[in-house]
């Protein structure tokens, strides 16, 4: 297969041809761009990926992005799966089949946005000053059929079935949840307090659920998280049987800004800060309403790891802060040291942690909340 693909590869040379020597070199230059520029959202990471994968840096794996040129003599169907909010086939694993969108002027203006230009390794600016991408890309790519066989929204919606099957109402409340993970966990908080107090339906809350209501409405605003629609959520939630219960849906991809050394991932990180803000919630004075509700938030990633950790996630109900306290536990010590993971390792003997094992696939993270009235079955 490599011998047959090297009569097609521009630079005639495949890692099956280097020393030892030569590719830990071009896998150190690989990784240290990477390095330079994890700090960006996807898409950009992606932009300034594409046009450079065929440099000395990437050649390790730059037979991948050749395929759109080797099959242009048959048809080519691409199965994909999603792991990029969107869905956006030209930005996953970089979009062998797919027509690239990006320019080497946009790639460049990205890296000058965040100072990296002379940062780069010699040989990936050469390929960015060269434009080699826009004098060899296919452009015709009529002979492909991308198909997206998995994604969030996909398994956001098996999920709602199942969840209906158990007797939920269920709402999916977004497929492309993103922002800064203490961030999301309030936007989860608040819309936590939303629904409970438009179920309980008791005229003294009016003007607490507008408080609640504009909060986050504005923070929703400030996430700018595609497809978020909480009127139609909140609409379906109040024609709904009060004494049913609720699940809420959603998935996507928050980040962390490590501030500390602990050990632990995204998923488990958003779930103990959920349980924390809902914790400062109920006793800010106004909120016993959430007496009356149980509530329980998920986190995982689909897949399976999250973080350097062997759990996909965790979950975490409002009295989580109260129970560690009584094992001696201090959660908000464990989030200034992001170490969710050593935390609910700790907490109940580890009962809250999701373990899936691996699961050889990847749609980013599920997110769910089950709330319902307290004395419900």
């Amino acid at each position: 297969m490599i011998s047959s693909l090297k009569r097609f590869h521009p630079f005639h040379q495949t890692w099956a041809d280097m020393s030892l020597g030569k590719l830990q070199g071009r896998i150190h230059r690989l990784s240290g761009t990477i390095k330079l520029i994890v700090q960006f959202e996807l898409h950009s990471y992606a932009s300034i990926r594409r046009p450079w994968i065929r440099s000395d840096a990437w050649t390790c794996v730059s037979i991948a992005s050749e395929l759109g040129k080797l099959l242009t003599l048959v048809l080519v169907l691409s199965l994909i799966l999603s792991d990029v909010i969107g869905d956006p086939v030209d930005i996953i694993a970089s979009g062998p089949t797919v027509a690239s969108s990006h320019r080497v002027q946009d790639c460049l203006q990205i890296l000058a946005k965040y100072n990296l230009l002379s940062s780069l390794p010699g040989s990936v600016q050469t390929v960015l000053s060269n434009s080699v991408t826009e004098q060899n890309a296919l452009t015709d790519y009529s002979h492909v059929c991308n198909v997206v066989i998995g994604s969030n929204r996909l398994a956001l919606e098996e999920a709602r079935r199942e969840a209906e099957h158990l007797g939920y109402l269920a709402v999916i409340v977004s497929n492309a949840v993103c922002g800064e993970v203490s961030t999301v966990a309030h936007l989860y908080s608040l819309l936590i307090q939303l629904v409970c107090l438009s179920i309980t339906r008791a005229p003294g809350n009016d003007s607490l659920t507008d408080k609640v209501k504009a909060a986050l409405s504005n923070l929703a605003a400030e996430l700018e998280i595609p497809g978020l629609n909480l009127t139609q959520t909140l609409n379906t939630l109040q024609d709904s049987e009060a004494e049913r219960p609720i699940c809420l849906l959603a998935g996507g991809e928050p980040t962390v800004q490590l501030q500390g050394n602990g050990k632990g991932g995204r998923n488990q990180e958003l779930a103990l800060r959920v349980a924390l803000d809902l914790h400062k919630a109920k006793f800010a004075g106004d909120g016993t309403f959430l007496d009356r509700y149980e509530v329980v938030f998920l986190s995982g990633g689909t897949d399976g790891q999250d973080g350097p950790t062997e759990a996909a996630g965790a979950f975490a109900s409002q009295e989580l802060v109260d129970e560690a306290a009584q094992e001696g536990l201090d959660v908000e010590s464990f989030l200034s040291n992001n170490d969710s993971y050593t935390f609910f390792a700790q907490f109940q003997g580890g009962h809250h942690l999701l373990l899936t094992g691996l699961t050889g696939t990847n749609v980013m993270d599920i997110h769910a909340v089950l709330i319902r009235a307290r004395g419900g079955e």
